[in-house]
């Protein structure tokens, strides 16, 4: 938070400190005969750059939500694992709610502090293996047509599929290009509103104060919600910590 903080001061100052450089190498009155035509540039560049942010802050939001909602279908996919393994009439049943129950100790305790680092522990890869394994060997053992062998191997599925895009979102980001574009932009559109020739400097100075200010925090808000596990605005673990909750208080068979 901090950081991100002294990141707009930063941007606020030298968005004041290039006007104040503009305003001394030339008067406003010089600069004012070409305001019509400062004008029409400024808004082409301030208008591309907008639709550029708007874009930018809406796709990397989507993609926040897409992770808080996978972090959700992974716990819930846990949870049914361990519960359709209660249906069983197999001596694998209790391996599997065990290792249900470590699966999502580890996510908590382990996984959620390693991802903030763009890390990820083997341990619950190496438990989604034995969970396969021994799903395969209830299978094996079952009656022909099992519904909850069936269900037990489809919400297994999904906690695989889960598991793997949540890896990838702990590890993605905005391409280097994208940043290029997105901070060159600022730094254009801010320079661009300084070479107005206005009058009076404490309204010009307002101006440029609040433009720089809100692309600045709009750019500190992309850059924290693209790495939603990583940011000062990140996700939460909440879904495995009710089905931790869930599964501790829950009898195995």
């Amino acid at each position: 938070m901090l950081a991100n903080i002294l990141i707009i001061i930063g941007c606020v100052a030298g968005g004041t400190a290039f006007l104040f450089l503009v305003t001394r190498t030339s008067t406003a009155p010089s600069r004012r005969e070409s305001n019509d035509f400062t004008g029409a540039v400024v808004a082409v560049i301030g208008t591309t750059y907008a639709v550029i942010l708007a874009f930018t802050l809406a796709g990397v939001w989507a993609m926040f939500q897409d992770a808080q909602a996978n972090e959700e279908k992974e716990a819930n996919a846990l949870v049914n694992v361990f519960r359709i393994a209660s249906q069983l009439k197999d001596p694998n049943a209790k391996a599997i709610q065990e290792l249900c129950v470590r699966y999502a100790d580890n996510a908590l305790q382990r996984e959620w502090p390693a991802m903030e680092k763009q890390l990820m522990p083997p341990e619950g890869e190496e438990m989604i293996n034995q969970l396969w394994t021994l799903a395969g060997q209830s299978e094996a053992h079952a009656q022909p047509g099992a519904i909850a062998v069936y269900q037990l191997m489809e919400e297994l599925r999904g906690l695989t599929q889960y598991r793997r895009i949540r890896a990838m979102q702990a590890r993605e980001a905005l391409p280097g290009i994208l940043w290029a574009v997105l901070v060159a932009g600022g730094i254009i559109t801010v320079a661009s509103s300084c070479f107005f020739g206005v009058t009076n400097f404490r309204f010009h100075l307002m101006q440029v104060l609040v433009l720089s200010f809100l692309i600045a925090l709009v750019l500190v808000a992309i850059a924290d919600i693209d790495q939603p596990y990583q940011g000062a605005v990140r996700i939460a673990p909440e879904g495995f910590a009710f089905a931790a909750d869930s599964l501790h208080n829950t009898p195995s068979p």
